[in-house]
């Protein structure tokens, strides 16, 4: 490869990353702070990632001692671990060939963890059938939604193929499609109706849409990734009826699905309002359901697991996922940490007491950050933020001053990235920039994650209150 002309592109069009930009400066900042570099403050809070344990949460003590003990049998034997831990342990490598998570597995994941993952699935959804052979695990929800993508996609085809997507919408799903040379078609979340996803707006998206692609799927993410918000029933079924009339592929992104905390507001699955929906609907519309145990009260980010469910697909198409999905197999300890988010300790296993109590030691961490993030956002001006209803991150507007806006020019950044970057050097700071979420033009944002201590998050919010108060009297 001799040039940029040699790249594929369909890989050249994929946007250059403002948040990547940001946490590279995050990161020399923090060099500068280890070779001794006077700064206002003593350390970089980082919370521009979805990752609770880079924040300072700790991880669930059952699911560390289960991955400990099949990493290192030996500890199967040992009295200092709970015993349901050791068993679970045990049960686990047993379905591993040669009894090690150092095997390789099944093309799509361990048969027998599918099927924890099935009854999970059916378990959620009051009982809705769900069957191990339409369930694929990959290293990652992401993976998952790029595999799929593969499926879907004709690049040789005129005019490409495109997928409607939410703006503002997590950057990954579309950097992937657009490197497998299909269009991402925006449709536009309701802001001040608190990021509502709107029919009419989808069915604007789509003309507009086919004036340049074939649309082939809708993608939506619920609970919001950046947003925070919470689909109700009927919104869903609106979604579920549009798919069926336009004859589209529905992706649905659910990976926050055990983060709710909105009053009023509670997940339910687009898998279980499409079979509640009856025919036509539950036997005809295809759909694909992403989760992972990366989000949520796991947290397990770096251990990569993530599936995905199919439902109503030809099992001929069945066949060519199972080969694509061969190209990506998850880590075992990942399947492992998905086994473990679908079958936690119940009442009455020796595991559960502490269990419970971390489960609910995060929960109160989670609802106090919210609150008081909200708070303090809506305090200062120049700033508002919708109610967050679910998922771990919060994404305030900003109102900047036209002064702000012309220095951002200056220095070739939009503004929400200058903000941002401002931010990280001025306030040690690292959150990610809106504009990498494909907002419209003129309206500023930036994302951060609310899963991190109490005491992180005070101080956070203490430092970001002093900066902005600065940055808007020196812009205004």
């Amino acid at each position: 490869m001799s040039s940029l002309r040699d790249i594929s592109p369909y890989v050249r069009s994929i946007r250059h990353s403002e948040l990547a930009a940001v946490t590279t400066q995050a990161c020399q900042i923090e060099e500068e702070l280890r070779q001794g570099v006077r700064k206002p403050y003593k350390e970089v809070i980082d919370v521009s990632w979805g990752d609770s344990h880079r924040t300072g949460v700790k991880p669930l003590s059952f699911v560390r001692q289960v991955l400990a003990t099949c990493l290192y049998p030996q500890l199967a034997n040992s009295d200092k671990l709970p015993a349901d831990a050791r068993q679970r342990a045990q049960r686990l490598l047993g379905v591993c060939a040669g009894g090690s998570v150092g095997s390789y597995t099944a093309t799509g994941g361990i048969s027998q963890i599918k099927q924890s993952l099935s009854k999970f699935i059916s378990r959620r959804d009051g009982g809705v059938p769900s069957f191990p052979e339409n369930i694929f695990i990959a290293s990652g929800s992401q993976r998952s939604i790029a595999t799929v993508l593969t499926l879907l996609m004709n690049s040789a085809g005129s005019p490409p193929s495109g997928v409607l997507t939410p703006v503002p919408s997590y950057p990954s799903g579309n950097n992937a499609l657009l490197g497998l040379g299909g269009a991402v078609m925006p449709y536009y979340l309701k802001e001040e109706q608190g990021w509502e996803l709107q029919r009419d707006e989808l069915r604007r998206a789509l003309q507009a849409a086919k004036r340049v692609c074939n649309p082939v799927a809708l993608y939506v993410i619920n609970p919001g990734n950046p947003t925070g918000h919470v689909q109700n029933r009927k919104s869903i079924e609106e979604v579920i009826q549009f798919v069926s009339e336009e004859k589209l592929f529905l992706l649905a992104d659910e990976v926050y699905q055990g983060i709710v905390f909105g009053e009023g507001s509670e997940f339910i699955s687009y898998k279980r309002v499409l079979a509640e929906m009856g025919p036509p609907f539950s036997d005809t519309v295809e759909l694909a359901s992403f989760h992972s145990a990366s989000k949520g009260f796991m947290g397990e980010c770096g251990l990569r697991g993530g599936y995905v469910e199919l439902v109503n697909l030809d099992p001929a198409i069945i066949e060519y996922i199972s080969t694509l999905f061969s190209l990506d197999n998850s880590t075992v300890t990942g399947q492992i940490a998905l086994d473990l988010m679908a079958n936690p300790p119940q009442p009455g296993d020796p595991s559960y007491p502490l269990y419970n109590e971390e489960r609910q030691s995060m929960w109160a961490m989670l609802v106090h950050n919210v609150k008081r993030t909200l708070e303090v956002l809506n305090s200062l001006p120049g700033l508002r933020c919708q109610p967050v209803k679910g998922g771990s991150y919060v994404f305030p507007r900003l109102f900047l001053p036209p002064g702000a806006i012309q220095k951002a020019k200056e220095v070739g950044m939009q503004p929400d990235h200058f903000y941002c970057s401002r931010l990280v050097e001025e306030a040690g700071l690292c959150v990610g920039p809106g504009c990498e979420h494909g907002l419209e033009e003129g309206n500023h944002h930036f994302r951060f994650c609310i899963m991190t201590s109490v005491d992180t998050m005070e101080e956070f919010l203490r430092r970001l209150t002093s900066f902005h108060i600065q940055f808007m009297k020196d812009f205004s």
